[in-house]
């Protein structure tokens, strides 16, 4: 078939930009639509956005070649303590225990960025259209036909939606999703600590939410807070030192004061999931198919698994990547994946998001349960790894 694109990307974030870098060395003609411009940077400060890896996705970026790159500006997460605020029970997981160098990584989204761009520039069949948008689409028995905000149409093979949470293919597409909200909100800054984090993440549930502190390099950790909608009005307006205070009570003193506090911004929480992301030619990834809660940290890594899939599948059939076989395999493997991890997010919340009293002390007595069971606590590590038997090989680089 003739067509002008084998593979038509449209979102370079972190979930497009890396699939388009898992096919560089395909031969695949690839083109790349993002609306903004790429190559726009500033250098990375203290309030920079920290992003959670899991090993599994280290793994994946090792696979690509990106990880050399990425390793300088990384810090490893040793170990995860969980507990419950007000409730004696705690988890710890360990990556001595695990017999892996770390459990995850932390780093900015920034420092992620620039990478992944500067690799999207390196791409031998790779042509980058930007600043663009997708104004129309019209699916063929062979191809795709976009029309673009230039008013350029371009013809592709397959068509892949991985223009975030608010996806313009999606809408084009008339897609439903399942919503959820929760009428929870998420603070996120950097903050330092007095005492050093020694590589270890904290995951506090609280009445209203979870609270995480992930590690970062010089010291300073990730701030994820979640509050109830409304709460976070009077946290985001209060001075540096009250919301410190009112940190240190949600938190605890495990990492002594909180000496310093970062740029604090907010965003809404809730859960979506794009009902048959996957149509004729054309196939959502990202958090254009499914949009989770923080809770778990799983929504980048869920993303970047359904980049690495669906790479690995069109590389074994180049010669039409938007086959129906192709598109039928990935939903086969990789819908299995979006629904366990989308129902385990919602299990979480909706479990240890409120101030039950006989939720509280099941919860505190199933942390210090887990805590005594090896081989139950293995398992919730290697889930939160990204380490189940296909996604292993998949990090590995393995044929599926």
């Amino acid at each position: 078939m003739n067509t002008d694109f084998d593979l038509l990307i449209v979102g370079a974030g972190m979930v497009g930009s890396s699939l388009a870098i898992a096919l560089q060395n395909s031969g695949l003609r690839i083109a790349l639509v993002e609306a903004q411009d790429l190559l726009e940077h500033h250098q990375p400060g203290f309030d920079d956005r920290g992003i959670a890896l899991s090993y599994g996705s280290q793994r994946i970026f090792e696979t690509m070649q990106l990880w050399p790159q990425l390793a300088d500006k990384a810090s490893a997460i040793k170990g995860i303590h969980i507990s419950d605020r007000g409730h004696f029970g705690a988890t710890r997981l360990t990556a001595e225990a695990e017999n892996v160098p770390a459990l995850g990584q932390v780093m900015t989204a920034k420092h992620l960025g620039i990478q992944l761009n500067q690799a999207l520039q390196q791409h031998p069949t790779l042509s980058i259209l930007t600043p663009l948008q997708v104004d129309s689409l019209e699916q063929n028995a062979t191809s795709v036909t976009v029309t673009l905000s230039d008013g350029q149409q371009l013809t592709t093979k397959l068509l892949v939606g991985a223009d975030g949470q608010f996806s313009t293919i999606r809408e084009l597409l008339g897609l439903s999703s399942w919503q959820r909200e929760y009428q929870q909100t998420a603070i996120t800054a950097n903050v330092l600590p007095e005492r050093a984090h020694q590589n270890w993440a904290y995951e506090r549930f609280t009445e209203h939410g979870p609270l995480a502190l992930l590690p970062m390099s010089e010291g300073r950790c990730s701030l994820v807070w979640t509050v109830q909608t409304g709460k976070e009005k009077s946290l985001l307006e209060c001075s540096e030192q009250q919301f410190a205070e009112q940190l240190q009570t949600a938190f605890g003193y495990r990492l002594g004061h909180f000496e310093k506090i970062g740029q604090r911004s907010s965003y809404p929480l809730g859960l979506m999931q794009t009902n048959q992301p996957v149509q004729h030619r054309v196939v959502l990834i990202g958090n254009a198919a499914h949009s989770l809660h923080p809770i778990a940290g799983q929504g980048f890594n869920l993303g970047l698994r359904d980049a690495a899939v669906l790479a690995e599948l069109i590389a074994t059939h180049r010669e039409d990547c938007g086959h129906a076989s192709v598109l039928h395999d990935y939903a086969d493997w990789q819908q299995r994946d979006q629904d366990k991890v989308v129902s385990a997010t919602d299990f979480l919340v909706k479990t240890f998001s409120n101030n039950s009293f006989l939720l509280g002390h099941g919860r505190s007595l199933s942390l210090a349960l887990l805590n005594g069971l090896p081989a139950l606590k293995s398992r919730l590590a290697k889930t939160s790894m990204g380490l189940s038997d296909k996604q292993t090989r998949l990090s590995r680089g393995l044929p599926l």
